[in-house]
This record gives structure tokens, sequence and C-alpha cells, in this order.
């Protein structure tokens, strides 16, 4: 599908990070699965621990060098030549690029296409009818007061609202939405249970993982948001890919 742009003909793209696979995902509800990733550039929150800024500083990063535009076809082929049956699309917050017509032609190709598609999110953007038809499921990682960011920035309340009513809508999909935390102590824990308290979040969709870039870290902090998460009735996930690759792109 073209769109005529002036005198020009312009097939739908999206500015790409990185698209890497086969490889698994390593965190949340399909840490293990093999999966592909979509990385998309550009961020509105600004984590004090992002692992991914070269997606969106650009005071330590050329994001010009760091990514590039590709048209939605493009996008759709390298994909399903990774022989995978979910793809994961991640920024950055990808949720920046829904408005834009390729994002549909990319969700829809793929789910025509037999693959599964999962959106890792910060819960700050309030998906739009070709997310809500397409995705079949939403990670929604609202950040803490550790992140650094304003609270009225990190935490959206119509924006978690939406994503609570997909998850509690009846149908297909049972585990459309889950909520994942970053914890590094006890304490943020407890910040997660008032956060869920508030919105009134299903425990049992909630996934406390560990801060961190490599296996000593994530191990250290495991060690303390373990029990209290499991005493609030919340899920537990490492970051895989961080145990088997480190902190290393591509991966």
């Amino acid at each position: 599908m073209t769109y005529r742009r002036g005198d020009d003909t312009v097939t739908p793209s999206l500015v790409v990070s990185e698209i890497f696979g086969p490889t698994v995902s390593g965190e949340g509800a399909t840490l293990g699965r093999r999966c592909a990733f979509l990385r998309l550039m550009g961020c509105n929150l600004h984590c004090s621990w992002c692992d991914t800024a070269y997606t969106w500083d650009a005071r330590r990063f050329d994001l010009v060098a760091q990514g590039h535009r590709m048209t939605w076809p493009v996008i759709v082929e390298q994909l399903i030549a990774m022989n995978v049956d979910l793809v994961i699309v991640s920024g950055g917050e990808p949720l920046l690029h829904q408005d834009q017509r390729a994002w549909e032609l990319v969700l829809r190709s793929l789910t025509g296409a037999g693959i599964g598609v999962e959106v890792e999110t910060n819960g700050t953007k309030i998906p739009n009818r070709a997310s809500r038809d397409f995705v079949r499921r939403f990670t929604v990682s609202p950040k803490l007061a550790h992140a650094g960011d304003p609270e009225s920035a990190r935490i959206v309340p119509e924006a978690i609202g939406a994503f609570r009513l997909i998850m509690d809508q009846p149908g297909e999909w049972k585990d459309r939405v889950i909520f994942k935390f970053v914890c590094a102590t006890p304490e943020h824990v407890a910040e997660v249970q008032r956060w869920v308290k508030i919105f009134q979040i299903r425990p049992e969709c909630v996934w406390i993982m560990p801060e961190g870039v490599d296996t000593p870290a994530l191990c250290d902090h495991l060690a303390v948001i373990t029990d209290p998460a499991v005493a609030a009735g919340f899920n537990v996930t490492t970051r895989l890919h961080i145990h088997v690759w480190g902190d290393e792109r591509g991966h």
C-alpha cells in the first residue's frame, strides 16, 4: 500500500532502531520463549537506569545514526523470515508510533501471518484502535520514582486505566495485559503495591523485575525483592538475556 504526496509515491514507514532474532524473550510472561524483536526509536521518558538510551538520548548518542527509516513491507519481510511465532515490539516507547499508518500495516500483516505481537510500553499512551485490534499482549511497565522522571510524566492515570480495562475485558485472550515493574529494593515493591491498589490491578497480573544490566546486580536485587513480591501476590521475573549475553545489543 502506498500514498501519494504531491508528485511522490510514499510507502508508509517507521523509524527503527534495530530488528533482531531469532532470540528469546528475556522478561515477563513470555520469558524464554523464542521470538524476534522490532525496536523503534524515541521515548517520552528519561529513566536514569535505561539500557536502551540509544533510542532516545541525544546527549549521549547520535540518534540519526542510531535509527533508520524502514518501509513497512521491509519490516514485515525481515520479521517473517525469522520463522518465529512471536514478535516483541519495543523501544524506547513504541506507542509513540501508533498513529502512523505503517504501524497498523505491520501489526495487521504479522497477525495475518499467524505471528503474535507483544508490545512493551511504559503505560503513558492510550492504545489506539489498531493497537487494540492487533496486539496480542501489552506488557505495561509504569516507572517508579527511582527512574527519575516526575510522577506527572511517568504515571498517566487515563492510560493505565485504559490498559486495565483491556485486561478486564472477556474474550479469547485471557492475558492481554500484564504490568511489569522494575525494582531494586523492598521499598520499590511497596511502591508497586501502592500503585496496584490505586489502579485496582489484579496482583496475579503483576510481574516484579530486578533492575540491572549484569548478573551480579540482577541476583543481588532478586535476593531482596522476591520475598516481598511473592508475599504481595505478584509474579517475579529475571532478565534472561542479560544472564546469557550480558548487556549486548541484538539479543
